[in-house]
């Protein structure tokens, strides 16, 4: 058994997309579209697999996304090396994307930073 995707509502799909494409070298399907309902999706393929699914929809809820709500936390990209998550970490900062942990070691020997992207939603790079 294992996980087909995670799917992720977002308000822009589109900047989503290209998001996850340029900063995490995702390859995104053709755009799916339900005439009838307005949701809209794409699939990011990842080299290793994974696939992350990205929707929205005209009556997508926004909402505050605190750091520690019960549920979805965050996605993790593992990069492969320190020098890695430097890099992506600075490159995403200047990108805008707000750091909110590290690059650092944590207490479990992880090797990580964190950030939110663009809608608030936090992504761990991280070296292992």
């Amino acid at each position: 058994m294992r996980i087909e995707h995670v799917a992720l509502y977002v308000s822009d799909l589109e900047r989503a997309r290209a998001f996850f494409v340029r900063y995490f070298g995702g390859s995104a399907n053709a755009q799916y579209h339900n005439e009838k309902t307005g949701f809209r999706s794409y699939f990011i393929s990842f080299a290793d697999g994974a696939r992350l699914e990205l929707m929205t929809k005209p009556d997508l809820v926004l909402q505050d996304k605190a750091l520690h709500l019960a549920g979805y936390a965050h996605l993790a990209f593992s990069l492969g090396s320190k020098e890695k998550v430097d890099a992506l970490t600075e490159q995403l900062r200047a990108a805008g994307c707000e750091v909110i942990s590290g690059p650092r070691t944590t207490g479990d020997g992880y090797y990580e930073s964190c950030i939110l992207d663009f809608e608030g939603n936090q992504i761990e790079l991280t070296a292992n």
